[in-house]
């Protein structure tokens, strides 16, 4: 259920292509708004297929090795 969205699958891409990146750089990235950036990225963390670190005013997100090991699923089956 953590990947029923096809943001979720973008953001993953997005931050396994340029980690460690921000909030904005998801955003500028996948071309959605803040709020459902921020929304998607909560729930990939609860899925505990990414993880944040807290940088001032600034979020850092990168992949988690779960996150890694569905990342690599995700492009072996793009491949097919």
């Amino acid at each position: 259920k953590g990947m029923a969205n096809h943001y979720r699958i973008e953001i993953l891409l997005a931050v396994a292509d340029q980690e460690p990146i921000t909030l904005d750089g998801i955003i500028q990235s996948v071309k959605a708004n803040e709020k459902t950036i921020g929304e998607h990225t909560w729930r990939l963390e609860r899925a505990g297929l990414i993880t944040k670190k807290y940088r001032g005013r600034y979020v850092e997100h990168k992949l988690s090795p779960y996150g890694k090991t569905f990342v690599s699923f995700i492009k072996a089956f793009q491949e097919l």
